[in-house]
């Protein structure tokens, strides 16, 4: 008799030895009905590994539960991921991995139809990747056509969602990424407001020519890879073609050299057009930076785009905040202040591409 599954999240009952030998199929990895979203490392048959904030996987599946095997690398020693799950999109929730291989029941108690689990990886590169082993339900079924529409947000620890999530562990308590929530960052928020997939590009500290906090790695080193946080794993940028990609980048440069900033960020945007021939790029200003910094960034976006557009690069535009938000942990926007960000953001995007 196979064993139980043993870990369980709030009210969701754990399966039976007897449920899971007589209901149970089991599903690789990598099966072709498994939808990844995000930068994926296949290099290892049967383990797919990603390590962005944000990255998602949809499982569609016949039957009253669902449980997966889940590789935590537990960088550190001690720095395990957080989750967010998502059941028939209704009310998601987030939890922590505890170990470094996890056998989760996301859902059980379900009718015997169709339903639909989503797994976003809700903190960021630096804590280490996330592997999916197996899957456990009924039946794994093929999934339905999704979004056609796809957004790229790049960015720092505002994009990451870093700071936006102290429902369960206070600011300035625990470890730094405790109150890590992509799934509730402005992207994915955005993303959804407009029925689109995301995918973010971001590493807290990162900066265009600076970054902070002891870090040697800049936004242009490192996006071309998989793993930003450590500058590994080339992408492959055929794999998907974003119909937008919006740059939030300047608050850990603070105030720098303009003709030095400027030209650093108009040499980003070739690179992003070297990689992404028909994306529209969308430049955004700091949401938490102070005044001062905000006046500077903005002059100098604004700057950025006036140039590009004289040379001949018409597909691209800016977008400002209307106001500064810094309510969360650590001066970062918290997750009511993330909810206004997407609601401006996903307003311009609509009106501007026409969505």
């Amino acid at each position: 008799m196979r064993t139980c599954l043993l870990l369980f999240f709030l009210g969701l009952t754990a399966i039976t030895s007897a449920d899971e030998g007589r209901d149970s199929s089991y599903y690789q990895a990598d099966h072709p009905y498994v939808e990844y979203t995000g930068r994926i490392d296949r290099s290892v048959a049967g383990k797919p590994r990603f390590w962005a904030p944000g990255a998602y996987i949809t499982l569609r599946f016949q039957g009253t539960y669902l449980a997966v095997e889940l590789t935590d690398e537990v960088r550190w020693g001690t720095s395990h991921n957080y989750i967010q799950v998502i059941v028939d999109n209704k009310k998601s929730y987030r939890l922590q991995l505890k170990g470094k291989q996890n056998r989760l029941v996301l859902a059980s108690g379900l009718n015997k139809g169709a339903h639909t689990v989503v797994i976003c990886k809700n903190t960021e590169a630096e804590i280490g990747f996330l592997e999916l082993n197996r899957i456990i339900c009924r039946k794994l079924l093929k999934p339905v056509r999704g979004p056609k529409k796809w957004i790229e947000f790049i960015g720092n620890s505002i994009t990451c969602g870093m700071g936006n999530d102290d429902s369960e562990v206070p600011c300035k308590s625990r470890e730094w990424y405790d109150q890590h929530n992509a799934y509730m960052a402005y992207g994915p928020l955005t993303a959804r407001q407009l029925k689109a997939k995301w995918q973010l590009s971001s590493v807290s500290g990162i900066g265009l020519i600076r970054s902070c906090c002891n870090k040697t790695l800049v936004m242009p080193q490192v996006f071309d890879k998989i793993n930003m946080a450590e500058d590994k794993l080339p992408w492959d940028f055929r794999q998907y073609q974003p119909d937008l990609v919006t740059v939030c980048l300047g608050q850990n440069d603070g105030i720098q050299d303009s003709a030095s900033f400027c030209d650093a960020y108009t040499r980003f945007v070739r690179q992003l057009r070297s990689v992404y021939p028909n994306t529209f790029i969308l430049l955004l200003n700091s949401p938490m930076a102070d005044p001062v910094l905000d006046s500077v960034l903005k002059k100098y976006i604004l700057a950025v785009k006036t140039s590009l557009h004289r040379s001949g690069e018409l597909q691209i535009d800016h977008f400002f905040f209307s106001q500064r938000y810094y309510k969360g942990c650590d001066a970062h926007p918290n997750a009511e202040e993330h909810v206004k960000m997407s609601a401006e953001l996903s307003g311009f995007i609509r009106k501007r591409m026409r969505w």
